[in-house]
């Protein structure tokens, strides 16, 4: 066992907390909605701190590692430029602002009122399959970081039988997770997502200022340079030799990122959880700035443990760690587990249990979402279309229940029998690209082209789908197939646009009503719109800054450009010195020290504002949930003209609850 009794009583603690959190968020659970978005209450700061950490599971954050661990701070590099696209993608709205506009709970609620109910139905089901297979490997990989991070046995003697530790803790994970989303649905994921998240972010920092006393930036610069010719962990001008995790790959990120805006489905609730459009907007625009302590860790970590494991004055750490990789499986595992291995090493007391309480949490919270994602989408979008009669309010939340259990057996039995080959981030680009490769197209023409139709949506999600499945096969036949999956999911983006604009253009015949569906001009709904300026939009508004934007939105907005456009500024120096002259690898390592430690100090800053942001929200969102009047016909149904005549809202009292 490599924790002490004060670590394991910080994950305790921390795990009552949440706990808390969900006993508090089961008495606001009284509609479909609630179950499913929160009942739309949620504000900026809760939306991105909660939605930020149901993006970054144990899972992710051991993927991050393995992905830097070979690329170093080279990748972080070309992100420097990637975070100009994030930002004209937030202040624009990007997707999010207009899907927000349908009130639809779920994209393809969305894809049937654009395209058509058929459609819909196929769309929910491919979305559900690919989410199946993507979501498959988070309880294996989380559960072997647990074993090897806390030195479980692999197995131990109950009742004289000898039990494999390993499927013990992927199903301990999973029925603490299934307990939170039984409990409150959204609301629960929210509040835990959000509890965690600040905590996280504070033990990133302290793990981050720990490791800079372990390891010294001149053994950092000694242990990169000892990497290979060409493969460079500080110069990203010399990485022409870097496997898998290369510039092509940033480039096809790059796109994809525009391209697969809420395709991807694994935190749909959030999509829809926002009190409104502008709020889901500006919950995008703080996360440009949330996620600097994240990345910074996921950056930084990797660097040191391959400090630890190339540097000399660390050769008995070194020594421990690939004694134990040589007892574990495949290649692809041991990779898994490299970094956690050094973590488990050099992390002193206390500390151990901070951040086994946020894998522990991190790995929670993942599951909450993703499981309430895709139990969510299997009724919402495969099963309600069949049904000519909806659902009552009671038998409506049991339903998704039942199907939410569903997924956490399905995940449970594959990550069990699953033989993992590949990096996990490669693995997720060609799952994920089974619905994403086509639905980007889908999705972006439907919000943003009035002459998209339905017989070129059908066309795009095939066609995305078949290379993103040949993908899969072919990389089983062949181990060694040259093209991975980051290329696959590239080819099927940009064959899937081809063919959504093509197919658009020879089968359209009238343009689509898109203020209907988007609640503008006549169709408007006036509580949704709240207009702060009346002024035309002329000077720092042409940035993005639109009629709902009070002074403190706006401030927001200028952070976020100026964050952004100084590591911009910084990018295009630094290649012009590069092209200009040889910049000698010393130059790289000053550079990177430099930006940790402004990253450090600007991270502090941001905890502390979303930290008192978040406790303003979490209170207007209880107090949006005790006095709102639910309506139970909102139900993610697509409404004919005759059924919202008869619409009726009904009140509930407060101290009342659905009860599935």
């Amino acid at each position: 066992m490599n924790l002490t009794l004060i670590d394991w009583a910080i994950v305790v603690i921390c795990l009552s907390v949440l706990f808390f959190g969900v006993r508090l968020s089961k008495s606001f659970v009284k509609s479909v909605v609630d179950f499913l978005s929160a009942g739309r209450t949620a504000g900026r700061y809760m939306i991105t701190v909660s939605q930020g950490m149901a993006a970054i599971g144990a899972i992710t954050i051991v993927g991050q590692w393995e992905m830097n661990y070979v690329a170093g701070f080279a990748l972080r590099w070309w992100e420097f430029t990637m975070a100009v696209v994030l930002l004209i993608m937030t202040v624009s709205g990007w997707v999010i602002y207009r899907f927000r506009q349908t009130r639809a709970l779920t994209i393809a609620q969305f894809l049937e009122v654009r395209y058509s109910r058929n459609f819909r139905i196929f769309a929910g089901i491919m979305a559900f399959v690919s989410g199946l297979l993507n979501f498959g490997i988070f309880p294996a990989v989380s559960a072997r970081f647990i074993i090897y991070f806390c030195g479980f046995p692999l197995y131990f003697k109950l009742l004289g039988i000898t039990v494999s530790t390993f499927p013990v803790v992927m199903a301990s994970f999973l029925i603490i997770s299934l307990y939170f989303v039984f409990s409150g649905g959204q609301i629960a994921v929210i509040i835990t997502e959000f509890i965690q998240g600040v905590f996280s972010n504070f033990t990133f920092l302290i793990i981050i200022v720990i490791c800079l006393f372990v390891v010294n930036w001149d053994q950092v610069f000694q242990a990169v340079i000892t990497a290979p010719k060409d493969q460079s962990l500080i110069n990203p001008y010399k990485t022409s030799a870097v496997p898998d995790f290369n510039f092509w790959y940033f480039l096809i990120n790059v796109i994809g990122v525009i391209y697969v805006k809420l395709s991807w489905q694994g935190s749909q609730g959030f999509n829809s959880s926002a009190k409104s459009a502008h709020e889901a907007k500006m919950g995008e625009v703080l996360g440009n700035l949330r996620d600097i302590p994240k990345w910074l860790f996921l950056v930084f970590i990797p660097i040191v443990a391959y400090t630890v494991l190339h540097h000399p004055h660390f050769a008995g750490i070194a020594g421990q760690v690939n004694q134990t990789l040589g007892g574990v499986g495949t290649k692809a595992i041991q990779s898994q587990l490299r970094i956690p291995l050094v973590l488990s090493k050099i992390l002193p007391v206390g500390v151990m249990g901070a951040f086994l309480a946020v894998m522990v949490m991190a790995t929670i919270g993942t599951h909450n979402s993703y499981m309430h994602s895709w139990g969510s989408i299997f009724i919402q979008d495969i099963i309600m279309p069949f049904r000519k009669k909806p659902f009552e309010p009671q038998q409506h939340l049991k339903v998704l229940r039942y199907s939410i259990l569903g997924v956490c057996i399905f995940i449970f039995l594959f990550s069990l029998f699953f033989p993992m080959t590949d990096y996990i981030f490669l693995y997720f680009a060609i799952t994920a690209a089974i619905f994403v490769g086509g639905s980007g197209a889908v999705i972006i023409g439907g919000l943003y082209w009035k002459k998209g139709t339905t017989a070129a949506a059908w066309s795009a999600l095939i066609v995305g789908c078949v290379i993103s499945v040949t993908g899969i096969i072919l990389q089983q036949i062949y181990p060694n197939f040259p093209i991975n999956g980051q290329y696959f999911w590239g080819i099927s983006m940009g064959v899937s646009t081809l063919v959504y604009i093509i197919v658009s253009l020879l089968s359209g015949k009238e343009d689509f009503n898109m203020d209907k569906m988007l609640h503008r001009g006549q169709y408007a709904i006036k509580e949704e719109s709240v207009v702060v300026d009346k002024v035309p939009v002329k000077g720092l508004k042409m940035l993005g800054m639109g009629k709902e934007f009070t002074k403190g939105d706006k401030i927001i907005y200028l952070a976020a450009y100026s964050w952004t456009f100084l590591w911009v500024i910084v990018f295009i120096i630094g290649t012009i010195m590069s092209f200009s002259g040889n910049v000698p690898d010393s130059s790289w390592m000053l550079f990177w020290k430099t930006f940790v430690m402004i990253n450090l100090f600007v991270s502090l800053i941001v905890i502390v504002w979303f930290a008192i942001g978040g406790i303003k929200d979490f209170k207007d969102m209880l107090y949006r949930l005790k006095t709102m009047v639910r309506d139970h016909k909102d139900d993610g149904r697509v409404k004919t003209e005759a059924d919202e005549a008869e619409k009726v809202q009904i009140k509930v009292d407060p101290s009342e609850s659905v009860k599935g």
